[in-house]
């Protein structure tokens, strides 16, 4: 089978991550890479062997000789970026938060299909191993159909001294990794109906919200509750698991803080260990996201060669971008907000 070449435009910090992956990755690899920093071009450049440099990405897809993009930079240029890979007709995968607004979202995802191309976001959290163990004793049957669910991602970790731009938007912690989690909890329990929002800002040096708690109601008659912190100070500091309890007629599904797996079903306990791979070019805590990025990269390359839709298509993640949407709309208002309508 030919192995798939990809450019990769954007050699910032998470970009990194990507990068490794792409190495590990059966079926594709990265020929050409693009950024506007020419020094950073040139770290990224000679770190992974990568002769093809380009500071502009027009002259990148006018080059061509690449069979997909991978779009590694901040949601101001995705717009643009999406629509250029549209226009020269080469598939695209494009970095979270996927847009800048809905509109700008679902036009990208127009553009897209327009040029019957597919075009993929790099909603990795889905992916992590912990997170797919809960899926797959949910599908299995044990507990039944949940009826309830949480999803807390609770930290004091300075996210900031590694993305110091994180401080500066208006807003924080939603768009940033809440948006992870609603996509979790949509992955595990289903499509939202409607939702409410309550944000605060605890750390005073940031501009946007570093706490958010959001009630969700499910299409399935389910109700969950995601969230999310980054002003939260443990004992043991959790970065970056995401925890989950879920309710169901039949029993319980509780991943806890060190990836301990815990299911209370019709015949008893049972407790395994839910941890990460730490691939050769991870490091903790960060593994867990790590090999993360490697299995929704394989995932795309998968898909590439099969034809099929990829799990986080730009279609599907429209339905996770209004959540983002509808949670910062409901706190403003302090109104629940009708998902579908947002959608349509």
């Amino acid at each position: 089978m030919t192995e798939l070449g990809g450019a990769l435009i954007g050699c910032g910090f998470f970009a990194i991550n990507q990068m490794h992956a792409w190495r590990d990755v059966k079926g594709a690899h990265i020929v050409a890479i693009c950024d506007r920093d020419p020094e950073r071009l040139k770290i990224v450049g000679e770190q992974f062997g990568i002769e093809r440099r380009y500071t502009d990405a027009a002259a990148l897809f006018a080059d061509g000789g690449f069979d997909f993009v991978d779009i590694a930079t901040t949601v101001q240029s995705h717009r643009t970026l999406v629509e250029m890979a549209a226009a020269h007709k080469i598939p695209a995968i494009c970095q979270k938060p996927f847009a800048k607004t809905l509109d700008d979202a679902k036009a990208m995802v127009d553009a897209c299909s327009r040029a019957g191309i597919p075009l993929m976001v790099h909603e990795n959290f889905r992916w992590q191993t912990p997170i797919q163990a809960v899926k797959n004793v949910l599908l299995s049957g044990t507990i039944g159909e949940p009826f309830w669910g949480r999803f807390s991602f609770r930290s004091g970790y300075d996210v900031f001294s590694g993305q110091p731009y994180l401080a500066e938007g208006e807003r924080f912690i939603i768009e940033d990794l809440g948006i992870h989690t609603l996509d979790i909890a949509r992955f595990i329990l289903g499509d939202v109906t409607s939702l409410t929002a309550r944000t605060k800002r605890v750390n005073p040096k940031i501009r946007g919200e570093d706490v958010a708690t959001i009630l969700l109601d499910h299409e399935s008659g389910a109700t969950s509750i995601v969230d999310v912190s980054y002003a939260t100070r443990l004992a043991i500091e959790p970065f970056p698991e995401t925890l989950i309890e879920l309710d169901g007629p039949k029993g319980t599904i509780r991943l806890s803080q060190g990836y301990r797996l815990e299911v209370n079903g019709p015949d008893g306990m049972t407790v395994s260990d839910a941890s990460p791979r730490l691939l050769s070019w991870a490091s903790r805590p960060w593994h867990n996201i790590q090999e993360s990025v490697l299995a929704i990269q394989q995932h795309w390359a998968d898909r590439l060669a099969d034809g099929s839709e990829t799990s986080t298509s730009g279609a599907d993640n429209l339905k996770t971008f209004a959540l983002v949407e509808a949670a910062y709309e409901s706190a403003a208002s302090g109104r629940a907000v009708d998902i579908q309508a947002m959608l349509r």
